[in-house]
């Protein structure tokens, strides 16, 4: 069954993050800030993405005295449909991540 996600601009930018480095665990807080997303859009994006199983997610192991910091990156289904989405909006083939969103 194939994956079908919401082409907003906003979750193309947080796709296009993601793929940016795809293996590596990404804190909300800094995709945040590289997206210029308000926490109220970038974490029901996180959110939707790791209900269809493309993000994994974890819990750091927190330091003492500081609160455990929530972890995503895109799991080998979301590498995938990530690139097949952005693929098929030509958002992938020889252009600068987020240069539609003029950043």
């Amino acid at each position: 069954m194939a994956t079908r996600l919401r082409s907003s601009a906003q979750t193309i930018q947080v796709l296009e993050t993601f793929l940016e480095a795809p293996k590596q665990w990404q804190y909300g807080y800094d995709i945040s800030r590289t997206t210029a997303l308000k926490s109220g859009t970038l974490y029901p994006i996180l959110m939707r993405l790791a209900d269809r199983e493309l993000l994994e997610t974890r819990w750091e192991d927190a330091e003492s005295g500081r609160p455990p910091r929530h972890m995503y990156r895109l799991t080998a289904q979301g590498v995938r449909v990530a690139r097949e989405h952005l693929s098929s909006r030509g958002l992938l083939a020889g252009r600068t991540p987020r240069a539609a969103f003029g950043r």
